[in-house]
């Protein structure tokens, strides 16, 4: 999805095609929080001013890299697991044959469409982990993107959990569903504090120069 322009994917997504959608949109979104971390990292590296810190802001900009690179794949992903569970949609229901076919086959195809986007939160709050690094220890004059990124790995995390309730909240064992719910819960307290620390750090920062 997105190797294509960017106008060309908002083309897709505006459209009534039922995918990319908000769990696509979503790592979208994430991935664009880390190219912001990327670039603070980059400007950085080089700088005499940040010398005592550049091979940990090296480390950083390769481990963002690599978690961009995860997001792209999982735009793609969150559109193949979707595939799954319109075909159980549409599956026949008139027997209690074909009924208990049908619910066997949605209960697995929920399921799955609910792991993509958990994966895409546990790869934005890494995301997260690198933005705190780099406001604490990247180049002052990229502050305002450690803050931008911050709120748009918040706004990735936030939209991808609700890619997980929705599937959760129609799955029959109640029980595999709630530990799914648990880990977006956990996921989503903890990247909310971590976001709130890191953007309050970073507005307090600007408004003071």
């Amino acid at each position: 999805m997105l190797e294509k322009k960017t106008t060309e994917f908002l083309d897709v997504l505006s459209s009534k095609e039922p995918v990319p959608g908000g769990g696509g949109a979503s790592a979208t979104v994430g991935a664009f929080a880390g190219a912001l971390g990327m670039m603070v990292a980059n400007l950085t590296i080089g700088k005499k001013k940040y010398a005592g810190v550049e091979e940990e802001i090296k480390e950083s900009l390769e481990h963002l890299r690599g978690l961009q690179k995860e997001l792209i794949r999982l735009t793609d992903a969150d559109a193949e697991a979707f595939e799954p569970l319109a075909k159980a949609y549409g599956l026949p229901k008139e027997t209690p044959e074909q009924k208990a076919h049908k619910e066997a086959v949605m209960e697995t195809a929920l399921y799955e469409a609910s792991l993509v986007p958990l994966e895409i939160m546990e790869t934005i709050a890494e995301v997260m982990e690198e933005l705190e690094l780099l406001g604490e220890k990247g180049s002052r004059l990229a502050l305002s993107d450690v803050g931008v990124g911050i709120l748009f790995a918040q706004a990735a995390l936030e939209g991808a959990s609700l890619n997980v309730f929705i599937n959760t909240g129609m799955m029959k064992d109640r029980e595999r569903a709630e530990a799914l719910d648990r880990q977006a819960d956990r996921l989503i307290e903890e990247g909310g504090r971590k976001k709130e620390q890191i953007y309050q750090k970073v507005l307090k920062q600007l408004r003071q120069q």
